[in-house]
């Protein structure tokens, strides 16, 4: 499963973000050059190679007419008097020359922001109105991310928990705490800790983005790591300040942790064991077998192991004991690699046959469908050998 996991321990703004994935692709130049082609008004980007503390990386220099934003939060509306509505932003998101999947998530995170706005002043979302600079670079932030996230073929988007900061900080409204009342809306039910540093360490433009697109939260994950980028921030600290992305193939996850239950039989005929396997099996079972082992007082037995999604352990477990005369299921929980799997259907001149195809870790492999092989041997009477390579399939 092709991931990524952001490193948020100094927080997380679009611009961070953003230039820490462009450090995966393979030409970033190419891509700043894409996103200065969505002539996006008065927008203009610059992928700037930046250090701190000795790290080097790469900051996403973003200028609304000629000027670059001290900070996401809008901090320099004393100077800004244009203002658009959620419906002007909209309509700029959709004229822009980008994909489906990019307009669709660029617009469901600018709504999130529009809905944190409206919560902390009390106002409709069609009330709310945003200042023209702060919300242009916000706009370019979000698009970027998307273009990028589409560009990688990413599967899975997991993150650490989200650095705050703590204080206060100075906009046009007067001083604020932090995290600012935006991102602390946004940041609802993401985990967050403020830590030692003070200032602003997330912004609510990349709160918004993390909220969309990170489904889990928590150390990085069982992972296969190919590639790493640093997106740097404007501020210095005492720490690095930047957000690192790490992108490879991971295996954990909803399909990755399975519960793996097994009971051991000794009064049970042959043909009931099949009947209880064939039920786990149609119940949902991942995968159902028997095992020939030796119990006490020697006497034979078979152990019966079904294995199950996380959630289906209860039901089951249940199952298992209503079918078989066990007096008690063992559980344990499972980690696997999996391999990313689809079906494809292939026209042969025998007729349409399905393959079962397997992708990931390094690994590309195929193979026919046995019931679509085991046809074509009984209808044309040939061997399930000459069948598979009928198919096209190696023997």
């Amino acid at each position: 499963m092709r991931t990524i996991y952001f490193d948020c321990s100094m927080g997380a703004a679009g611009d961070m973000l953003t230039a820490a994935l462009t450090e995966l692709l393979p030409d970033p130049a190419a891509f700043e050059a894409r996103m200065n082609a969505l002539c996006l008004p008065g927008v203009s980007f610059h992928a700037v190679k930046s250090e701190k503390r000795g790290v080097s990386g790469t900051h996403m220099e973003v200028l609304v007419h000629g000027e670059e934003e001290g900070s996401h939060h809008e901090d320099h509306h004393h100077r800004d008097h244009h203002h658009r509505s959620l419906a002007d932003i909209e309509a700029i998101i959709e004229a822009l020359p980008v994909s489906e999947f990019v307009k669709t998530n660029a617009l469901c995170v600018y709504k999130l922001i529009a809905e944190a706005e409206s919560s902390v002043h009390g106002k409709s979302v069609e009330e709310v109105h945003f200042h023209e600079v702060g919300m242009l670079d916000a706009v370019a932030d979000v698009v970027s991310f998307c273009m990028l996230i589409e560009e990688l073929h990413v599967d899975r988007i997991v993150a650490s928990p989200v650095r705050t900061g703590y204080g206060q900080i100075s906009c046009a409204h007067g001083i604020l705490p932090v995290p600012a009342p935006a991102a602390a809306y946004l940041l609802k039910g993401i985990p967050t800790y403020a830590g030692s540093m003070e200032g602003e360490l997330c912004t609510p433009t990349g709160a918004a983005i993390l909220k969309h697109f990170v489904k889990e939260y928590g150390p990085m994950p069982l992972m296969t790591v190919e590639k790493i980028g640093y997106g740097m921030g404007m501020k210095d600290f005492e720490a690095v300040n930047c957000v690192r992305v790490m992108l490879g193939e991971s295996s954990t996850g909803p399909d990755a942790d399975i519960a793996e239950l097994s009971c051991n039989i000794d009064d049970m005929t042959a043909e009931e064991i099949s009947y209880a396997a064939e039920t786990l099996s149609r119940a949902g079972a991942l995968d159902v077998f028997e095992e020939p082992v030796i119990m006490k007082k020697g006497r034979p037995g078979t152990m019966i192991t079904c294995l199950c999604r996380c959630e289906e352990e209860e039901r089951m477990a249940a199952l298992m004991i209503r079918e078989t005369t066990t007096l008690g299921v063992r559980v344990r929980t499972c980690r696997r690699y999996v391999l990313n799997r689809e079906t494809r259907t292939a026209d042969t001149e025998y007729g349409p046959v399905r393959f079962k195809c397997s992708e990931g870790f390094g690994v590309s492999r195929e193979k026919p469908e046995y019931e679509d092989i085991a046809r074509i041997a009984r209808e044309r009477n040939i061997t399930i050998r000459e069948a598979r390579k009928a198919a096209g399939s190696p023997e």
